[in-house]
């Protein structure tokens, strides 16, 4: 027998430990999702330029005509003096010597291309075929970026050994006595003139469509084929999950073929995600012929046996944790096994059952590798319900993943691929909340 004094202090140690484990775990939360939250919402909270305003109207047929119109004649006459001075200098390029000419053309072509890319196209040029080069910077953030390329160039000091460190260099210094010179002052010091960057709340980013991969819009398809992918999911392994658990622990007797069924089921929690995508699509697409190619549908089967084995545990555990004088008193009554089962076991197992189903519904909304050869594309249109049988769907876990590792220009859209995880995030939590409240609301009834 312990001392009362000992089994007071074993009892503040462990305490003391769940604290600081609780505090750690929170701590290790917050350091790895704060700085993705707070550049996640640089999405949706940013300062839009003119042509951000100018991209909602033509695009997305939203904002006041009138106003941005006369928004962009003003920004127009703003911006004149930088292309008089590009014209300018073209002429000037033209009559300088042949050697001279070579040596100053590239630096110039690097000055055009970057204030193309700061104000869009240039009066007068072949307007350019890409979306994203018929527009200027929409993000004033971006546009410092631009303006910085036109302003210096990026060398490197190696004088005091090893890796060496950037510098940045008046670009204009290789200008000086031309009719390009007056073009750096003036970029420098009239940017917000020829922009008008205001304060945006950009709502709709969880809701539009994108727009020349991503330069422009939302995330709306990703965002829904995400629900789509997680529901689908949740309605096919929650009823599968559930009626297993009560096969195992209701029906069936202890033997070896069961022993091995549950040594089956906890090995399937344990398989790499990526082997059930190649099964997804092995058998559902290859074998069975659900969809031509990849769907939602397939997915989200693909999804639900992945999380099958989480779901049965998590049933089988709440199943055993209801009182035996329950099912008792239910037959002592004259109710037969399956209406004791339906009316008083899986009533009172609820909570537990929707526990498994919470942090199934998180991971199956979180997995990319089940659905990159199942569901996903990289783009495409928001899907009727309908079409989620046949028709494949882009979602945030894989296309997070594709912007960061196969786009053209991932600096770009930088606030694109932060704004899916904090999207991602927000969705799983919003999934999960929903579900928390159902579980106490069911827990509530069962205690009154």
């Amino acid at each position: 027998m312990l001392r009362l004094g000992t089994r007071k202090l074993l009892d503040r140690s462990f305490t003391g430990m769940g604290v600081l484990s609780i505090t750690l775990l929170t701590a290790a939360l917050l350091i790895l999702l704060a700085p993705m939250c707070l550049r996640g919402v640089g999405a949706y909270v940013f300062q839009g330029t003119a042509e951000f305003r100018r991209v909602l109207l033509e695009k997305f047929h939203r904002g006041n005509r009138d106003e941005v119109q006369h928004e962009l004649a003003v920004i127009m006459r703003a911006r004149q003096p930088v292309f008089t001075a590009l014209q300018a200098f073209q002429k000037e390029l033209e009559a300088m010597p042949v050697a001279q000419r070579r040596k100053i053309k590239p630096e110039f072509e690097q000055v055009h291309a970057a204030v193309k890319e700061l104000l869009g196209p240039i009066p007068g040029e072949e307007m350019a075929l890409m979306m994203h080069s018929q527009y200027g910077q929409t993000r004033w953030d971006r546009a410092q970026v631009k303006i910085q390329k036109i302003l210096f160039t990026e060398d490197y000091d190696f004088s005091g050994g090893g890796m060496g460190r950037k510098v940045l260099k008046p670009r204009v210094e290789k200008f000086r006595g031309t009719a390009l010179e007056p073009l750096f002052g003036y970029v420098e010091q009239h940017a917000t003139e020829m922009l008008r960057p205001q304060w945006t709340f950009y709502g709709r980013f969880l809701t539009d469509e994108s727009y020349d991969a991503h330069f422009f819009g939302g995330i709306g398809p990703e965002a829904l084929g995400t629900l789509y992918l997680t529901l689908g999911a949740i309605l096919f392994a929650v009823p599968m999950g559930v009626i297993a658990a009560i096969y195992l622990v209701e029906y069936a007797r202890e033997n070896r073929l069961v022993r091995l069924l549950r040594v089956c089921i906890s090995t399937l929690a344990g398989v790499p995600s990526i082997v059930f995508g190649l099964f997804g699509l092995a058998f559902f697409i290859n074998a069975v012929h659900l969809s031509a190619n990849k769907s939602v549908l397939v997915g989200s089967l693909t999804l639900g046996l992945l999380i099958l084995p989480t779901i049965i545990r998590a049933a089988e555990e709440a199943l055993r944790a209801v009182p035996a004088t329950y099912k008792q008193a239910a037959l002592s009554l004259g109710a037969g096994q399956w209406r004791a089962i339906r009316t008083v076991i899986l009533p009172a197992a609820l909570p537990g059952i929707l526990t498994g189903v919470i942090i199934s519904m998180g991971r199956a909304a979180g997995e990319t590798a089940p659905i990159i050869f199942t569901a996903a594309v990289s783009v495409g249109k928001p899907l009727t319900l309908l079409q989620t049988f046949s028709q494949p769907t882009p979602a945030l876990p894989w296309n997070i993943y594709n912007l960061c590792s196969e786009h053209v220009a991932v600096d770009e859209i930088r606030h694109v691929q932060y704004g899916m995880v904090f999207s991602l995030v927000l969705l799983v939590l919003v999934l999960n909340l929903t579900a928390i409240i159902v579980r106490a609301k069911v827990a509530k009834g069962l205690r009154t």
